[in-house]
Parts: structure tokens; sequence; C-alpha cells
């Protein structure tokens, strides 16, 4: 079993290999294809920015899975999630499903950020730049 310690948080993983089977499950692969390919404009523009390690040459994957969650974008080396939100995000239901995805994730020690659709086309500059604060 080893443990990590991070931001006064104890993490036990009893294996590496436990870790693994949580990225990208296989069973999820046609869902995950089906989003990269039907993706939002907001999702797309951001793309365009984060896609060839444009951003201080981090490497983002879209629509990455993680357990049985999908997030809009993953950087793997900084264990950080990236999501956007629409309309449905802000909704009573919306905002308790996204509650408990980000619990998830925290739970794996990926940290999550959100913006929401609309600051993607006002602010994109604030966006990457509040990326970038999460890298450590």
């Amino acid at each position: 079993m080893k443990k990590y310690v991070k931001e006064n948080i104890i993490l036990y993983y009893f294996s590496e290999m436990r870790w693994l089977h949580i990225h990208n499950k296989p069973e999820l692969k046609t869902l995950r294809k089906k989003l990269r390919n039907n993706s939002t404009s907001a999702e797309a523009v951001l793309w365009i920015q984060l896609k060839q390690r444009q951003l201080d040459g981090r490497k983002f994957r879209r629509q990455h899975s993680i357990g049985n969650y999908i997030v809009d974008f993953y950087c793997p080396e900084e264990q950080l999630a990236v999501e956007l939100d629409g309309e449905n995000h802000f909704w009573e239901e919306g905002i308790q499903n996204d509650q408990m995805r980000a619990a998830y994730s925290n739970s794996k020690d990926i940290r999550v950020i959100r913006f929401g659709n609309k600051w993607i086309f006002e602010d994109m500059d604030h966006v990457l730049n509040e990326i970038k604060k999460h890298f450590k």
C-alpha cells in the first residue's frame, strides 16, 4: 500500500494497477469517441488552445474517462481535469451531478476546475491563466 499526502489530505492506494484501471475504461470508448465527434462550440474553441501541448507544454486529452465519468479535458501530468459547463450544469440536478463527479475525481487525487461556456468566448486569456494557476 502506498500513502500520498497532498494539501493535508492523505490518500492510500493499494496498488498502482488499481490507479491505472480508472482511466479510459474500454467500455466507455464508444461514448468518449461520440462526445469528441460532437463537441460543443466552447469545447472546440478551448481545444484549439490546449491541443499539441500549446499551454505551457502540457498534454491534454479530450473526453477522458475517470472511473465511470467522462471529463471534457484531462492533463495527466498535472492530474487536472477541466470541465466546461453549459446551462444544464446550473440546475439543481446538474449541480449535484457535478459535485458527485468532482468528489470521485478528488478521491483519486485528480483536481477538477470548471468554467461556464460563456467564459471561453468572453475571456479566453482568463480561462487559460486560471488553468495554468492549477499547474503544480
